[in-house]
């Protein structure tokens, strides 16, 4: 069990409270690394890990997005939650003041630049450049330790958000020069910001883990954390998550345009009768399902992802028996299920949105979620654009990964790059099929210019002139 200070017998035992109120309330912040809505609902890399642990306690899950640092801490010291699960660094400051739980994951403190600009490789180079860390953040903390050791010219600005987003987002427009950011945040979020690059490291790697109020017994939960996570370390779900939440999603085929063309060729003939078959009973273009179930699932009927989603094409629990799909894994419930919930998603959609934008709406719904897809649209009309068209709306889906966007949104954050992405990818291959379709089924052509004359006049005497 991790020792924490600060503990005391002032509240009672923590996990008796919170097996007593049936509710496992977590404080967290609404980001791509922490939590945020998408298809399914409520996901995110510490939500995850939040609802495994409720699920361990037999207690509902009750989680508190918050836009500020400061404020988890204060949440935390007014013992308004029960843990705080939103990807923060185990700093001397806030072991001192916080019990915590074991290391739930590391990363490394990065010095962000922009490509073309002078790049910092060193500490000594951030002395007078303009730099950008969240306020109350443990890069705060460092520089602060820095200017301590001898470094009085060394000076930053603290930006009052929750997201490194924002800071992303400043550099990128030119309202500073670096930022520092957790890897794990940078990586999740570089495709949307092309132009930023890492200059260096500025520490080793940090622990990052859960901290709890302080001035309550948590001898029990802390023991009942720890082994939790030991066990998802030791079976892989942890190594698999962080896969998922802080890989890049860079924009480009999932596999390639060169192995889509090798699956094309050695795995769709397996399946491809049976996507025609479905297709023709949604009335839907096969090719367009096809190219769907590879951006889902690769063709692979048994595909499951770390948060649950399976088969080729991917559904979720709820969405599966919505659909009255019994069994995920099995090839015509999957394909004849996500054909049923792309149809209604365009049902859905309003009148005056026409083809092929209401098929590429669509597709981003299905991907992100009706609710996100509308924030979007709306951002779009308010960003000037046509909320009836893909081609104005894939400009603005990214924007709600920005915090100035999606803390007014009514969904809240969302990867709109992703989506976007997604639906570009299909349009990708949906376009290979039907080029490799009509190839296989265009007429042989003429071997010489006799073939071209009617039969009639082959056979006469005309021909041989």
């Amino acid at each position: 069990m991790t020792l924490s200070g600060g503990c005391s017998n002032d509240s009672g035992d923590s996990l008796q409270d919170i097996q007593a109120s049936g509710r496992l309330v977590v404080v967290t912040r609404n980001n791509p690394t922490t939590y945020y809505l998408d298809k399914s609902g409520p996901t995110g890399f510490e939500y995850v890990l939040a609802s495994m642990l409720a699920a361990e306690l037999k207690v509902e899950l009750a989680m508190r997005p918050t836009y500020s640092l400061d404020d988890i801490f204060v949440q935390l010291q007014q013992q308004d939650v029960d843990l705080a699960a939103a990807g923060l660094t185990l700093t001397q400051s806030r072991q001192d003041n916080y019990p915590h739980s074991a290391v739930v994951y590391q990363q490394s403190p990065q010095v962000i630049y922009v490509a073309g600009k002078k790049r910092p490789r060193n500490i000594a180079d951030l002395v007078g450049r303009d730099i950008l860390v969240l306020a109350g953040s443990s890069h705060a903390q460092s520089l602060q330790g820095l200017q301590a050791e001898g470094m009085n010219t060394l000076q930053w600005r603290e930006v009052e958000v929750a997201d490194s987003m924002e800071l992303l987002e400043m550099i990128n427009t030119g309202q500073g020069e670096l930022a520092l950011v957790d890897s794990n945040e940078f990586e999740a979020q570089q495709s949307l910001y092309p132009r930023l690059n890492v200059g260096f490291n500025l520490d080793s790697e940090q622990d990052m883990v859960w901290f709890l109020p302080p001035h309550k017994d948590h001898k029990r939960l802390l023991a009942t954390i720890d082994s939790f996570l030991q066990r998802l370390r030791d079976d892989g779900t942890l190594s698999s998550l962080k896969d998922k939440y802080f890989g890049q999603s860079t924009g480009v085929s999932r596999m390639g345009s060169h192995t889509f063309n090798r699956n094309m060729r050695q795995k769709l003939p397996d399946f491809r009768p049976l996507i025609e078959q479905v297709a023709h009973e949604y009335q839907m273009d096969w090719h367009l399902l096809a190219a769907a179930a590879y951006q889902e699932s690769h063709w692979n009927p048994t595909a499951t992802s770390p948060t649950g989603v399976r088969g080729m094409m991917m559904l979720t629990l709820p969405t599966a028996r919505e659909l009255g799909v019994d069994d995920r894994l099995d090839a015509t419930q999957s394909l004849r299920g996500g054909a049923r919930y792309l149809k209604q998603i365009k049902r859905r959609l309003p009148q005056d949105i026409y083809e092929p934008d209401r098929t590429f709406l669509a597709l981003a719904a299905y991907n992100i979620g009706m609710g996100h897809l509308e924030d979007a649209r709306v951002i779009t009309e308010r960003n000037g654009g046509d909320p009836h068209l893909w081609d104005d709306i894939m400009e603005n889906l990214p924007l709600l990964q920005k915090a100035k966007y999606y803390q007014r949104a009514r969904y809240g954050y969302a990867r709109g790059q992703e989506a976007v992405t997604y639906v570009q990818n299909i349009r990708h291959y949906n376009n290979i099929l039907r080029w490799q379709d009509l190839a296989e089924n265009q007429p042989t052509p003429p071997v010489t210019a006799n073939d071209y004359l009617p039969e009639t006049v082959r056979n006469s005497n005309l021909s041989a002139l």
